[in-house]
């Protein structure tokens, strides 16, 4: 079992940066790659990013790569996601994951309950 804490979001302007958490607890965690996605108003669940077991190898969205970044403090059981030249588009409610390396939804079997992240112009 993976239990996972989102923490960090918040309301920040248009061209703002903003790092948000994910806290895990769990034997499993240390062997999982960890992912995040976002759900925006009336929209579906979208890839943001994963991070490896290590996080030694990562990949992002492709609308996302430059902007957005990922990583992983092993020690701490911790891993990031550093957003910067923020976007009102960007606004959504955050999600960890914890699963396999994959930008699909399916394979992550544990999720944290989301952090709001909202954009202003």
């Amino acid at each position: 079992q993976v239990q996972l804490v989102e923490s960090g979001g918040g309301l920040v302007q248009a061209g703002g940066s903003l790092r948000i958490s994910c806290a895990a607890s769990g034997r499993a965690f240390s062997r999982s790659a960890v992912g995040w996605f976002r759900q925006a108003p009336g929209k579906e669940r979208e890839f943001v990013g994963v991070t490896a077991m290590h996080g030694d190898v990562t990949l992002y969205a492709d609308s996302l790569k430059g902007r957005f970044t990922i990583s992983r403090d092993v020690a701490k059981n911790t891993v990031y996601l550093q957003m910067n030249s923020l976007k009102p588009e960007d606004t959504a409610i955050y999600y960890c994951a914890a699963g396999a390396f994959s930008r699909r939804e399916s394979e992550y079997p544990y999720w944290g309950q989301g952090t709001q992240v909202t954009v202003s112009s």
